[in-house]
C-alpha cells in the first residue's frame, strides 16, 4: 500500500539578509518532506487521481513526461505500491536506445513501462490531438490517463489545500511557487483566502501559454477564474530544465546560508525570482512571501 503523506507539512521562516533590506519576508511551505517517493507538488496532484483510479477499478495508470520527469517517477513508485500497472510515454525517441539515465532507471524499477517518442509526437499525444492517440489507448488497453506533470482538475483541488495548511494568511501575504504545467498554482490561487495572493514563476518559455492553462485549469475546476494570481517569466534560464550558471550559483549560495537543500530546475528559479523582484521594489515593504518547495534535489546529477 501507498503510505500516508506527512501533512500538513512544515513551514520554516527563514532570515534573509537581501529580502530583509527590502522589507520582504520569507518563508518555506515544505511540500518536499510530503512523502519518501511521492514527494512535493507530486502528493499534491497526484493523491485525488489516484483515488478516482481505485474507485473506478482501474488497474493501469499511463502518464507523459520528459527524461528527467518527477511527475513520471512519482506515478511509477505510486503505482507500484498500489498495485497497479503504468506506462510511461517518454518525450524523444533517441533516448530509446540510450543507456537509461538514474530517472528513467528509477522509473523503470518501479516496474514501470516506457514508450519513448518523437518530440513532435509528443506534443500532439499530450494534447490529443495526434492520430496516433488513440491507438496508444488501444495498445495499452483501459487505463486512467494522467495528462503531463499531472495538472488536471482534480489535481486543482490538491494543490488548493496547501493554503487551508497555513494559517493567518491575508493581505500582505503572497503564496509563489514553480509552473510547469499550471496545477499547483492553479491550485494555490483557488484556495487563497481573500486578500492574499499568488505568484507562479515559469520554469519554461511559455508567456501567454501558461496564463491559459492556469485559467482553463481553475474552469475545469472551479467552473470559474480567479484573479488573485499572476505568472512571472522573467526567470525560466533559458527554457525548461535548463539551469545557467547564475542560477547555480544562487543556488548554492542559498543552501550555504540557509542550510536547506534547492532543487535546481524548479525551486531555485523560483527562489532567485523572489529575490530579484525584492531587489527591484516589485514586491512592496511588507509582504511576506512564502515559497512552496514542490520538489527535491536530484538525487545524483543528471
Amino acid at each position: 500500500m501507498l503510505s500516508p503523506a506527512a501533512l500538513p507539512t512544515p513551514l520554516q521562516v527563514l532570515t534573509d539578509p537581501v529580502l530583509a533590506r527590502a522589507g520582504i519576508e520569507l518563508r518555506l511551505k515544505r511540500d518536499d518532506l510530503a512523502h519518501p517517493t511521492v514527494p512535493g507538488n507530486k502528493w499534491r496532484k497526484l493523491a485525488p487521481n489516484l483515488a478516482r483510479a481505485l474507485a473506478d477499478g482501474h488497474t493501469r495508470l499511463l502518464t507523459f513526461g520528459g527524461a528527467y520527469s518527477t511527475h513520471v517517477r512519482a506515478v511509477a513508485a505510486a503505482a507500484q505500491a498500489l498495485g497497479l500497472s503504468a506506462v510511461g510515454v517518454i518525450r524523444g525517441e533517441e533516448l530509446a536506445a540510450a543507456p537509461r539515465n538514474w530517472s528513467l532507471r528509477a522509473a523503470e524499477a518501479s516496474g514501470m513501462e516506457l514508450e519513448f517518442v518523437s518530440r513532435s509526437t509528443y506534443r500532439g499525444l499530450v494534447t490529443g490531438e495526434h492520430q496516433g492517440y488513440g491507438e496508444l489507448l488501444e495498445r495499452w488497453g483501459r487505463c486512467l490517463v494522467l495528462p503531463e506533470g499531472g495538472s488536471n482538475a482534480l489535481a486543482v483541488r490538491g494543490a488548493a489545500q496547501i493554503p487551508a495548511e497555513i494559517p493567518g494568511l491575508g493581505e500582505r501575504d503572497v503564496l509563489c511557487c514553480p509552473v510547469g504545467t499550471g496545477g499547483t498554482l492553479a491550485g494555490i490561487a483557488a484556495g487563497l483566502p481573500v486578500g492574499a495572493r499568488a505568484l507562479g514563476v515559469a520554469v519554461l518559455r511559455g508567456e501567454g501559454y501558461l496564463e491559459r492553462e492556469v485559467m482553463q485549469l481553475h474552469k475545469d475546476s472551479h467552473g470559474r477564474e480567479f484573479g488573485n494570481w499572476r505568472i512571472h517569466h522573467g526567470h525560466h534560464g533559458g527554457g525548461y530544465g535548463k539551469v545557467p550558471a547564475e542560477v547555480e550559483e544562487f543556488a548554492v549560495e542559498f543552501e550555504r546560508r540557509h542550510r536547506v537543500a534547492v532543487e535546481r530546475r524548479y525551486v531555485a528559479k523560483t527562489l532567485l525570482a523572489v529575490h530579484d523582484l525584492a531587489a527591484a521594489g516589485e514586491l512592496v515593504p511588507g509582504t511576506r512571501v512564502t515559497v512552496v518547495v514542490t520538489g527535491l534535489p536530484d538525487p545524483v546529477s543528471p
